[in-house]
């Protein structure tokens, strides 16, 4: 079995609505969910939800000096906002658990093994 990283790719609006919104309530239940089939299934390895792209921190020591800087290291219109950790045989498989999580968080989806995988 290998190892992948399914990122959920957002906008960064949906850290303005609120966990009391029905919709969010329903992505959160269908999440849920979704975590406990995987780990019924033999395929959760790992997962995690993150905070807003607004409290990260870069921190840049490839130059002379260590340079740290709030927020993100790109500027982008969309952000990674959670993310799962699975093992699966092959790709196919992994796709499917993809589109299931898709569905679950309404979020797009990025696969991308580890290395060696």
């Amino acid at each position: 079995m290998s190892q992948y990283m399914l990122s959920v790719i957002v906008d960064p609006s949906v850290y303005d609505i609120s966990t009391e919104d029905m919709q969010a309530q329903e992505q959160y239940g269908a999440t849920g969910r979704l975590n406990d089939e995987l780990k019924a299934e033999g395929s959760w390895v790992f997962a995690g939800g993150l905070a807003n792209v607004d409290l990260a921190t870069t921190v840049d020591n490839t130059g002379a000096d260590i340079v740290v800087t709030d927020g993100p290291y790109l500027e982008t219109k969309e952000c990674l906002g959670g993310f799962w950790v699975i093992e699966a045989p092959d790709l196919d498989a992994v796709l499917k658990i993809a589109a299931r999580a898709s569905k679950a968080c309404e979020q797009k989806i990025e696969i991308r093994p580890f290395d060696g995988a």
